[in-house]
């Protein structure tokens, strides 16, 4: 994606780095994509340390959705990590912006929400998001603060400091442009509007997606207009979801949410590749760097993998619930694969007895469909009391059993 012109970075000679600027700048760079300009961002660390004065690094998000998976986390995290090196983190809920609708990466125009869609998306994404971020050390703030005062001359002000040309450089204007597309005259405030939010908050650092990258550079644009030290940005790839190959999204079923139960969350984490699990550690987890290597070695010096996906896996799943959630959940994997039988499974009452095995496993919620009932039996994935089905016509009489598809679905069927 296009992106708004950033100056070049300095070549001036430099002083020696400290161990605390290194250490800082090992973690702004860990798993990102761009850091621009680096060499600003190592002079404002610099001038952070000489000074005393935490950075003030600032998070936009749009309330577009009440529910985040991990693959949303993979920014948080960031935050989190330079939040415990002492800076001020600032988790910037877009109530205003929403109203306009991002256009990022979008062909089309953005439906806008309505403001009780926000407030209630806003509420629940922020108790999410303090899973990951420590609630006490972070500034939540609206832009609708310093957005809606700003009026209607204001507002003409703001867009007089950028122009039409810079604005379709960007590829989605462009390519809708090029298509005969629509775009909304509105759809032009979402950047400027993101960007004066830098302002606003005097903001030394901004993080987001790489889909973002023209939004966090107009920031820097906007402060120099304004007569301040232009932030620096920091982009986070996309997270690969568990399949390993397309980004993690709910449309594509490869995602964990954060709320979901800690066996789900724990046996998900367990399902994902040996190499994409290195890119999930160094995403995801808070362990160092250093750490991940001494895995890398010793799974190299012949290890079972395993046991550091498990590792992997308690981590996420204490962080979301607790380590005794993540114990219980390690426990209910070693069970399954054993083809125990967890400790709580749904309880389903159907009539009709007797039940063909396929209408039996869709009405219970185990298979969506009868052939895909018949396509389970046909691979081997359905158990009954432990004993696997072999035959597609079997049918069962009234009395309660319990039936298991694959290794993490169980239903406790009562059938009269």
């Amino acid at each position: 994606m296009t992106a708004p012109r950033n100056d070049a970075e300095s070549s001036q000679k430099t002083e020696p780095l400290t161990d605390g600027v290194q250490e800082a700048l090992s973690v702004t760079l860990r798993g990102c994509e761009e850091l621009i300009p680096q060499a600003d961002w190592v002079k404002k660390l610099s001038q952070s340390e000489t000074s005393g004065r935490p950075l003030r690094i600032k998070l936009g998000l749009d309330p577009t959705a009440p529910d985040i998976h991990i693959g949303h986390t993979v920014v948080l995290n960031k935050m989190r990590q330079l939040q415990d090196l002492g800076h001020q983190v600032i988790f910037l809920i877009g109530d205003f912006t929403s109203l306009i609708g991002d256009p990022s990466g979008r062909n089309n125009t953005r439906p806008p929400l309505t403001p009780e869609q926000i407030k209630a998306n806003a509420e629940t994404y922020y108790k999410q998001a303090s899973l990951v971020l420590d609630p006490a050390r972070t500034e939540i703030r609206y832009n609708s603060e310093w957005s809606l005062p700003l009026g209607s001359m204001g507002m003409i002000q703001l867009a007089a400091k950028y122009t039409v040309a810079r604005m379709m450089e960007r590829n989605d204007f462009h390519d809708r442009f090029k298509a005969g597309t629509p775009i909304s005259v509105h759809e032009f405030l979402y950047p400027l509007m993101q960007g004066y939010d830098s302002v606003a908050l005097q903001s030394d650092l901004e993080l987001g997606g790489t889909d973002q990258k023209f939004n966090l550079l107009m920031g820097r644009h906007l402060q120099a207009e304004y007569g301040q030290e232009p932030q620096c940005i920091l982009t986070m790839p996309l997270l690969e979801g568990l399949d390993g190959v397309d980004k993690m999204s709910k449309s594509k079923n490869n995602y964990i949410g954060i709320t979901e139960d800690a066996n789900s969350m724990f046996a998900k984490v367990l399902s994902i590749s040996d190499t994409l699990m290195w890119r999930w550690y160094t995403l995801l987890s808070f362990k160092s760097m250093a750490h991940i290597e001494s895995l890398k070695q010793a799974i190299a010096q012949g290890a079972n993998p395993k046991e550091a996906k498990v590792a992997l896996a308690k981590e996420i799943t204490t962080r979301f619930h607790s380590a005794a959630a993540a114990d219980a959940a390690e426990q209910d994997f070693i069970n399954r694969s054993k083809g125990g039988v967890p400790d709580e499974i749904p309880e389903v009452s159907l009539s009709g007895a007797p039940l063909g095995i396929a209408p039996l496993l869709k009405s219970a919620g185990l298979a969506p469909s009868n052939s895909e009932a018949n396509r389970l039996i046909d691979g081997g994935g359905v158990r009954v009391d432990g004993a696997v089905v072999s035959d597609k016509g079997l049918k069962l009489p009234a009395g309660t059993f319990v039936v298991q598809v694959g290794k993490r679905k169980f239903a406790r069927v009562t059938l009269s």
